[in-house]
């Protein structure tokens, strides 16, 4: 059955806003989120700026029981979901619980409540380590405490692709619903910021040491040197067309109209990278032509040879310089399995309010990429928006939202 995937709820937590409305606003005046690291003393590390969510308080929302059974991470999930879920003006109670369903993406797991309770283990030892070890670091554990939180008995699931995975798991949650769900909960956050995570981050070698935060994340900027590393995403309600028709729900987003994933050949083998090929395979899924995209929110790593890469992919498909490109996630940081969602949420806004965010920190564009790339907020008609990810080790996917 094709059953169009409307987003009928979105819902934000990122470094410079922990509400939808504060975050987008801040984006559209170009506020950063970005700052020294202050979770934790990082006076060791080879990196020194973040995008830390500051004013997140999950206790509004969380029961104190939850809360000791929780990562960060997943108590940032839980929140969007209810947020999400408010806006879409569902209530769970009322739907069948085997027809809502929870796929969400993650990369890096619970780190911060893993590295606590592994730290008792080294110190004190194993009548030390609390119970909630076993399921508070695991990668699904954002999607199992939502769905639990809410009787969401459906097809439930995560995805790992690292920034990808954001997308993957809008992919799986239209599939859900040309199945048999009537909503899913989906999209994705991450709290990569814990001291083993910015280590495990660090050891690629793809980080900058900036120590500006205002200039620190300069994607596509000739002189980046690397990303910015931060926490958050964004969670969303999706439904198909009909059912929200059904419960006489006017309220629509935007529409997925296409998805696609390819991974990268194996280094050396001459081949291109994947990620033209997933730009082609999105629009033909939304049989949509390049022309009728109005931005692409791209993926923006700030390393020059992964900007040129993502640049010579965007310009192979809509020409140099055709279309406008824009990475306002340069004011929070690369989000890893919420960076795509994040991207996401920002395009539905888009479509909604007509204006495309810019990306401020970029200065002057290295050479050779040749792109359109936004740089102050342009006010703008916008019904098709492609979003862009790529994750380590060869993840590209790509997705085209509509107005619905």
């Amino acid at each position: 059955m094709n059953r169009r995937t409307v987003f009928s709820g979105v819902s934000v937590i990122a470094p410079n806003g922990s509400t939808t409305k504060e975050f987008w606003d801040a984006t559209l005046n170009g506020v950063s989120g970005i700052a020294e690291v202050r979770s934790f003393d990082a006076a060791g590390y080879p990196v020194h700026v973040a995008g830390e969510v500051t004013d997140f308080a999950p206790r509004d929302t969380i029961d104190g029981r939850l809360m000791v059974q929780t990562d960060r991470w997943t108590q940032f999930g839980l929140v969007a979901a209810e947020r999400a879920l408010a806006d879409a003006d569902i209530d769970p109670e009322r739907l069948d619980e085997y027809e809502m369903s929870v796929i969400t993406a993650t990369s890096s797991g619970g780190n911060e409540f893993g590295q606590r309770e592994i730290q008792k283990l080294w110190d004190k030892g194993s009548r030390f380590v609390g119970p909630y070890q076993s399921i508070a670091w695991f990668y699904a554990a954002t999607t199992g405490q939502i769905s639990i939180r809410h009787g969401m008995k459906g097809a439930c699931g995560v995805l790992v692709g690292e920034q990808a995975g954001g997308l993957d798991a809008l992919g799986q949650a239209r599939r859900a619903l040309r199945d048999d769900a009537s909503m899913v909960v989906t999209g994705g956050t991450d709290a990569p910021l814990g001291p083993y995570a910015l280590a495990c981050h660090t050891s690629a070698h793809l980080m900058t040491g900036s120590r500006d935060p205002a200039h620190a994340y300069r994607p596509f900027d000739a002189g980046a040197d690397g990303y910015v590393a931060g926490e958050g995403g964004a969670i969303f309600i999706v439904e198909a067309e009909d059912t929200l028709r059904a419960r006489d729900a006017e309220k629509g987003y935007g529409v997925l109209a296409g998805y696609a994933a390819t991974f990268d050949p194996r280094p050396g083998s001459g081949r291109e990278p994947g990620l033209r090929r997933a730009i082609v395979r999105a629009l033909a899924d939304a049989r949509v032509d390049p022309a009728d995209v109005d931005v692409v929110f791209a993926d923006g790593l700030g390393v020059p040879a992964a900007d040129r890469a993502e640049a010579d992919a965007i310009n192979a498909v809509f020409g140099a310089g055709r279309v406008p490109v824009t990475v306002p996630k340069c004011l929070v940081g690369r989000l890893h399995a919420g960076g795509a969602p994040l991207d996401v949420a920002m395009a539905l806004l888009s479509v909604r309010d007509s204006v495309v965010p810019g990306t401020p920190t970029t200065a002057e564009l290295a050479p050779g990429i040749g792109l359109d790339l936004v740089r102050e907020t342009r006010e703008a008609p916008v019904r098709t928006a492609l979003v862009l990810a790529r994750g380590f080790e060869g993840f590209n996917a790509a997705v085209v939202i509509k107005a619905r």
